[in-house]
């Protein structure tokens, strides 16, 4: 049945210009229920400042169950030119966890903003305060930053140009963290918690509450995952392996049964 919910999922992406208000309401309510000291007004003036957003839709009745906003941002550090596309809010409702619509069409979407300039280096950016925005990097790029094996080191100062040019009152240059004061957005207790198990079994779970340790109340580590043509070649095939691997799982269940 999940997956079947799960299939049920397109997602597609939109400029900001074509955002209607009953689309951007029903984000706000999405958001809202999984996040604390937030407000309309708030949300509604963060989203004026991005490029657009990748919807996600449950296909029988295209109603919206999950978003990620984007802003896309040309950079100059240490002399070189680079093209950064920064994710925004991004949240899903629970029960569509684990679908990866708006991760496939993130992935066109980086296809086509490396197409336009081949040859500029394209960078995912992203701020996490939970685990799950931390580990879709993690899980997914090669050439990454922050690294629980403390590789890609490089990227740190592309870290540091887009915190101070996005967030530059509340960038901790000496923690690599950002912190929005006490009444900053924060994911509510019972979302995305981490428990003793995920610590002990998941390496990067662990790397990320180090670095980020006042992750619960809404302080936000800044990432950096590098978009280049050895991951576009080897993602499509990455996704593939994991689908058959859990369809495998899942027809082993049912066999048990």
């Amino acid at each position: 049945m999940q997956r079947e919910k799960k299939e049920t999922l397109k997602a597609r992406y939109l400029p900001l210009s074509k955002v209607s208000v009953p689309v951007m309401r029903r984000m706000y309510e999405i958001y809202s229920g999984y996040y604390e000291n937030i407000s309309l007004d708030v949300f509604c003036r963060d989203m004026v400042e991005k490029s657009g957003v990748i919807l996600v839709e449950e296909k029988p009745t295209k109603r919206v169950v999950g978003f990620s906003t984007l802003k896309t941002l040309d950079m100059t550090v240490a002399g070189r030119q680079v093209k950064g596309v920064f994710s925004g809010d991004t949240i899903i409702e629970e029960k569509y966890w684990g679908s990866r619509a708006l991760q496939i069409t993130f992935f066109f979407r980086m296809i086509r903003e490396k197409l336009r300039h081949p040859f500029r280096p394209l960078f995912w950016l992203l701020i996490s305060k939970g685990y799950k925005t931390y580990l879709l990097m993690a899980n997914n790029f090669h050439n990454y930053y922050p690294h629980p094996e403390g590789k890609s080191d490089d990227l740190a100062p592309f870290v540091d140009s887009y915190c101070e040019r996005l967030f530059a009152d509340y960038y901790c240059e000496d923690k690599k963290l950002l912190d929005f004061g006490e009444g900053y957005t924060h994911l509510k207790s019972n979302v995305a918690k981490i428990t003793e198990e995920m610590r002990q079994e998941n390496e990067k779970i662990q790397f990320f509450e180090i670095r980020n340790p006042t992750w619960n109340r809404g302080t936000e580590l800044p990432c950096i995952g590098e978009i280049n043509l050895s991951l576009l070649v080897s993602y499509p095939f990455s996704l593939w392996r994991k689908q058959r691997r859990k369809t495998k799982t899942q027809v082993a269940a049912v066999a048990c049964e």
